[in-house]
């Protein structure tokens, strides 16, 4: 008995050690970055020596480990020699659970799966209109901010949403990862059922859930997607990642020979049926399932036939249900509760669900590790939740946090080529770092993220042929404008502004409190997101420019307020001068105030008026007169009809022309020369200058912008400017030839 005690011992002894050497090792390992292989957390997998230390360690724990083993064997032996009835210490914790318990979500390690580090991950995302398109950078920001390995996105989207998030990841340009698009409208339109049956489409299915026909898209992923995909990860739009979706990729290696779909169960009491009197809920298993997150497995799917099964489940349950309430979800539980052979249970901790009176609670109670974040509800961020704030801030991380920032390559990991990608690597690698110019230079190659129509855009461009677009560029110091602008104009609008991703936020914020700018339909936001130190005031117009649907714009700068009227009056001088047969810019003189409250005068008499009593001003005339001296005011106080006026050097006029106008040069950044290089191309381009006799705008006074400042205070500053204007004349002239001398030599004159 006493050997056998003392053996107990012993073991006891090297227990202990072997569990405190393994935690050790376990928070030595977790420390390292990403080795060969990402492994699901927070298990160990094998890895690569790094270093001597550590190899000794793994050694040592060798040793203890058949130390352990030998103790375990002679206790073995003690105890058959003994008979005793000692309990038994042979069965360890890491056997797994006792039989018929559950392992609830904790994570386990019942099964490893690696995935490589270069391993490419499909994620396919059902995207459609100017909301959704909003949501998804937030969604698609949290991936990116925690992956290690390439990504293929493959965006099911509406002509909307196709055009947001193209320009969107053109202009993002992150390494490593690829972007498809497929056209929603293919998958809507069909003869109803079962005369269809050939073809995946959902627009005969009634769906009484807000997010419409879009919300049964996933549906159809077999099809949609290319043919050789064999998985994918399918998210909804209002999911926020807490972790590495390479773990979520892993959890394919865990399914069985039959399972085909990933899911979390449904944290609501939904699917019971009981949420009031009546309520009928399409059939589901026990609580039913989320699809707000789902792990397909395509190949098996097409296998079995998976568009037949679904249509044919949906068509027998709509007999008695007539529409779906929970859209594609319904659907999926349907065929589940069928076939509960088909689906893997995901962890709750994959699909967090942040709806009201859900069960939510449960999981994130229960487990250390969130993994997913659901706002699955249509009140999102303003759901009932005890613990909404921890949720609320971890969204806003990502909501607000800057894009530029995740442009990070994988290093190790071969990426496909890009041409537009290697082109401006080529460019900035040719610069000189000495050029006293190099800032400019460089700010000229920046490639700026761009979200097209940022907020709900639904204007429809008439075949009226004399229609206008007012376009005009800002940043955050000129949103006070908006709204006067938008009372002055009714006509629509198109606006670059340059923000940071939480002023982007803080811009959204104002324009839905602002009983004006909610009411607009026809106003257009591009947001081009801030880089580098100068302000890229063509790129901007450009943007602004090049987004606009009716034949003719109108091209101004925001702390201007065009006369009541200028919309209409504009639309009927375009009929009245013919202009959709001629060449010409219609030129909108300009004038300013120096208060900041102003009676606005309503007709040509009234500003004149205030002209002569000097509580008005023709623009800049104390402090650059050339820009706009070339209108000839006092012509224009008498002028009954356009009259035609000749270019000058420094003029730069506010004109109205046709969309397909030259574009702005951008090489020209901040202050100095970006409207003046522009109306000299105008007049390269042999259009006429037409002052219009009754239209006119006013300055309203502002504090100076920084460009402003430095280019006052810079001698280098205004030496680049000269600089840039030097190279534009050159570029000018090998466009033009000669008819472009006449810049030069007005250039040498001056």
């Amino acid at each position: 008995m006493l050997r056998s005690w003392r053996v107990k011992l012993k073991l006891l002894l090297a227990t202990v050690t072997l569990a405190i050497l393994l935690s050790w090792l376990y928070l030595f390992v977790g420390s390292l970055e990403y080795g060969r292989f990402l492994l699901l957390p927070p298990c160990l997998g094998e890895q690569p020596s790094r270093d001597a230390e550590r190899e000794a360690l793994a050694s040592r724990v060798r040793r203890v480990e058949e130390e352990n083993q030998q103790l375990r064997l002679q206790l073995s032996q003690a105890q058959a020699e003994g008979g005793d009835g000692s309990p038994q210490w042979g069965a360890s914790a890491e056997d797994g659970d006792p039989p018929g318990s559950e392992r609830s979500n904790r994570t386990a390690c019942p099964k490893q799966r690696t995935v490589h580090k270069c391993e490419l991950l499909h994620v396919a995302i059902v995207c459609a209109g100017h909301n959704a398109s909003r949501d998804v950078v937030t969604l698609v920001k949290s991936i990116l901010f925690h992956r290690k390995n390439p990504l293929h996105f493959h965006f099911i989207t509406d002509s909307v949403a196709h055009q947001i998030l193209q320009t969107l990841f053109q202009s993002w340009m992150v390494p490593s990862v690829h972007v498809s698009f497929y056209n929603a409208d293919d998958l809507k339109a069909g003869t109803c059922p079962p005369f269809a049956l050939s073809q995946p489409k959902v627009s005969w299915i009634p769906n009484k859930h807000y997010s419409g026909i879009y919300g049964l898209m996933k549906l159809t992923l077999t099809k949609a997607l290319p043919s050789n995909l064999s998985k994918v990860i399918v998210l909804d739009t209002d999911i926020t990642f807490a972790t590495d979706i390479a773990e979520l990729w892993a959890v394919f290696g865990k399914f069985s020979d039959k399972q085909v779909i990933g899911l979390v169960e449904n944290q609501s009491d939904w699917y019971l049926g009981n949420l009031w009197k009546n309520h009928k809920p399409w059939p589901a298993l026990g609580r039913g399932f989320n699809t707000g997150v789902i792990l397909l497995l395509l190949d098996r799917l097409r296998r079995l036939g998976w568009e037949q099964m679904w249509r044919l489940t949906a068509e027998r349950e709509l007999m008695s249900m007539h529409s779906t309430s929970l859209a594609d979800q319904d659907i999926f539980n349907a065929v589940i509760k069928q076939d509960p052979a088909l689906v893997y249970r995901l962890p709750c901790f994959w699909n967090v669900q942040l709806s009201d009176h859900t069960r939510s609670e449960q999981c994130y109670t229960e487990v250390s590790d969130l993994k997913v974040i659901h706002w699955n509800s249509p009140k999102k961020l303003r759901v009932k939740n005890k613990h909404v704030e921890f949720f609320r801030n971890l969204y806003l991380t990502f909501l607000e946090y800057d894009g530029n920032l995740l442009r990070r390559e994988l290093f190790g990991c071969a990426s496909l080529p890009s041409p537009p990608s290697d082109q401006l690597q080529q460019a900035l690698e040719e610069l000189d770092e000495d050029d006293p110019c190099y800032d400019f230079r460089r700010q000229h190659l920046t490639q700026h993220r761009v979200h097209l129509f940022f907020l709900q855009y639904e204007f429809l461009a008439l075949p009226n042929p004399t229609d206008v677009t007012l376009v005009a560029q800002l940043s955050m110091d000129r949103l006070q404008m908006l709204e006067a602008i938008c009372k002055h104009w009714a006509g629509p609008i198109s606006l670059a502004l340059y923000m940071s991703d939480a002023e982007a936020q803080q811009f959204l914020r104002y324009a839905q409190a602002s009983e004006v700018l909610s009411a607009r339909r026809n106003v257009a936001y591009h947001i081009v997101y801030k880089e580098g130190q100068f302000y890229p005031i063509n790129l901007l117009r450009n943007v602004a420019l090049a987004n606009t649907q009716t034949p003719y714009v109108f091209l101004t700068d925001i702390d201007f307020l065009p006369m009541y009227g200028l919309y209409d009056y504009l639309r009927n001088s375009i009929q009245q001068l013919e202009l959709p047969q001629r060449k010409a810019a219609l030129i909108v003189p300009a004038f300013e105030t120096l208060h900041y409250r102003l009676t606005f005068p309503k007709s040509k008499a009234e500003l004149l008026s205030m002209l002569d009593m000097g509580s008005l001003y023709t623009f800049r005339y104390h402090v650059w007169p050339k820009g706009h001296a070339p209108t000839d005011y006092a012509k224009w106080r008498t002028a009954t009809v356009p009259y035609r006026v000749a270019w000058q050097p420094d003029f730069e006029p506010y004109v109205v022309v046709r969309r397909d106008c030259p574009k702005y040069d951008q090489r020209f950044v901040g202050f100095g020369w970006n409207k003046v290089s522009h109306i000299m191309e105008l007049d390269a381009q042999e259009y006429e200058l037409l002052v219009l006799p009754n239209a006119f705008m006013i300055h309203m006074p502002h504090a100076p912008s920084f460009d402003i400042s430095k280019f006052r205070l810079s001698a280098g500053y205004r030496g680049c400017l000269q600089t840039l204007r030097e190279e534009f004349h050159q570029d000018l002239s090998r466009r033009y030839g000669a008819a472009a001398l006449k810049y030069l030599t007005a250039e040498r004159s001056l």
